[in-house]
């Protein structure tokens, strides 16, 4: 998937462990093991929210895009 989550730094950055940050966040550990593996398929705006103000950090903080080998051809013409 394209879409990298990066949790485990900001974590780290803010020294917390991925249960006080779920508790904080509102989310199980589990859910958040899903975000920190990228298992994930989508990501609520509420829950982004959340990560954000209790990490102070910006979503592109925590989310990157990595084009996909074929990304070059989006509209399917070959150039």
């Amino acid at each position: 998937m394209p879409i990298v989550i990066d949790l485990d730094v900001q974590l780290a950055r803010k020294k917390m462990s991925v249960q006080e940050f779920a508790d904080a966040i509102g989310i199980t550990p589990a859910n958040v093991a899903v975000l920190k593996n990228g298992r994930a398929k989508a990501v609520r705006f509420t829950t982004l929210d959340a990560i954000c103000q209790v990490l102070e950090c910006q979503p592109g903080d925590i989310l990157r895009w990595i084009p996909d080998a074929d990304d070059g051809d989006r509209d399917g013409s070959g150039e």
